[in-house]
């Protein structure tokens, strides 16, 4: 099975209504301000315009990934659920890092906590009218992993969390230095 390495214009075509113009118009109005933003620190797209490189990443990895384990068993949501939420995972980012006079990427006040990010991304969410249901929410919440919501007694991470998370996983920590120019796979996306 190859795929296509998709857009992000086209992947966002790929979430359904209203929620996938809402994406779109964030995309219109900010990408000139998120344009060169790295997609961490250090440990994956750490170049400028990575953020946008490891969004795309994320959403392809989901388009191809949701294809087959839903051909083996059916999945409880959507490709427009993961790619929602996988547009949203990391939406602070662009703002949550700046370069220090010593050329090194550091933190910016008020986004250097989870809960600082986590009310970020509502304002952007509430700014854009995106709809969420539970399972959407649950996913923003734990598509970086259950980190202190783990219990051996219960189940935080929801089937659309957990996939997410397996989508960022394999861009952050499997493929952290792509997509690149020449990358078989596909051209980068920004």
């Amino acid at each position: 099975m190859k795929s296509a390495y998709h857009s992000l214009e086209d992947l966002l075509a790929m979430i359904d209504e209203p929620n996938g113009s809402r994406c779109v118009k964030l995309l219109a109005d900010k990408r000139a301000e998120i344009a060169d933003a790295p997609g961490s620190a250090y440990n994956h797209q750490a170049w400028p315009g990575g953020y946008l490189d490891h969004v795309s990443e994320v959403m392809n990895i989901a388009v191809s990934l949701f294809e087959m384990m839903d051909s083996l068993r059916p999945l409880p949501f959507s490709r427009s659920d993961a790619l929602l939420v996988l547009f949203f995972h990391d939406v602070e980012k662009p703002w949550k890092y700046t370069t220090g006079p010593d050329g090194v990427v550091v933190h910016r006040e008020g986004l250097k906590t989870k809960a600082e990010h986590n009310a970020f991304r509502t304002r952007l969410l509430e700014e854009y009218e995106v709809e969420l249901t539970d399972a959407h929410r649950n996913g923003l919440k734990y598509a970086e992993g259950e980190l202190d919501g783990y219990s051996n007694r219960r189940r935080a991470m929801g089937p659309l969390a957990a996939f997410c998370h397996m989508c960022d996983v394999a861009s952050a920590r499997l493929w952290f230095a792509h997509p690149a120019a020449d990358d078989p796979w596909g051209r980068r996306a920004r």
